[in-house]
């Protein structure tokens, strides 16, 4: 993936720069931070329910989950989580975590202390504003995750679902000519849609077939975009992709 071109740090304002433009005093000051880097395999825990994480997580490269488990060991995937997401970003203001976050695949994950982003805060009370937009967007999108799981049918969720990885890679770079890398299996997106395996497969079949998208291994193109947005009922709006300009 292109993200291990960029340091972490870059990374993290490439991601901050799609909710606001940020002045080079406050590109510095993110350049600055110390950031731990780990690899981690596919299908490991980061971090637990129940936690007191004093470190927030980058995902610098991969794809990453949080997950809540039934009584009965049942999983549902309550959010994906692609280069320059921070999962626990809550952290900062939640004194335990209350969701499971783990790796889908192979991983390389950044840690960044909590009294380094408060300090960073402090400084410079913008990028405290673009964090906080960062959480109010994580909470959009599981408003968005309720309906398209409650109310729209799988051939109508899985295309919305497919929608949203595409803006939202595009937004860091991972996606060029509407192909992007999607190494989820299908049973993980049946548990983040609510869907038998069995169906899942299906809904991907019928997708191929309507020509609303192509793979090839992991790899998904998007022939028709215009057709898979109508098929999903997607509006990038909840996305809240549009940057405000830096102000001095």
């Amino acid at each position: 993936m292109e993200t291990l071109l960029l340091t972490p740090n870059l990374l993290i304002i490439r991601k901050l720069e799609n909710v606001l433009l940020l002045k080079d005093k406050e590109k510095q000051a993110i350049k600055d931070l110390s950031i731990k880097t780990i690899t981690l395999h596919s299908d490991q825990d980061i971090m637990k329910a129940g936690d007191q994480p004093t470190q927030c997580c980058l995902v610098i490269d991969g794809f990453a989950c949080a997950y809540k488990l039934t009584s009965e060991g049942k999983r549902q995937i309550i959010s994906l989580y692609i280069p320059g997401d921070i999962p626990d970003l809550q952290s900062l203001h939640l004194p335990f975590l209350d969701i499971n976050i783990a790796s889908i695949t192979p991983c390389i994950l950044g840690f960044i202390e909590h009294d380094d982003l408060r300090n960073l805060c402090e400084l410079h009370p913008r990028l405290s504003v673009a964090l906080w937009r960062e959480t109010l967007m994580s909470a959009s999108i599981t408003r968005e995750w309720l309906l398209n799981n409650g109310q729209r049918p799988a051939y109508n969720r899985i295309a919305h679902l497919i929608c949203e990885l595409l803006v939202r890679l595009e937004a860091v770079g991972l996606a060029t000519e509407s192909t992007f890398d999607m190494p989820v299996t299908q049973a993980e997106l049946a548990d983040a849609t609510g869907m038998t395996h069995i169906h899942m497969n299906r809904v991907l079949q019928a997708l191929r077939t309507d020509g609303l998208i192509s793979n090839n291994k992991n790899q998904i193109t998007v022939p028709d975009w215009q057709k898979l947005k109508e098929a999903g009922e997607f509006d990038p709006l909840y996305l809240h992709l549009v940057p405000e300009t830096a102000q001095d």
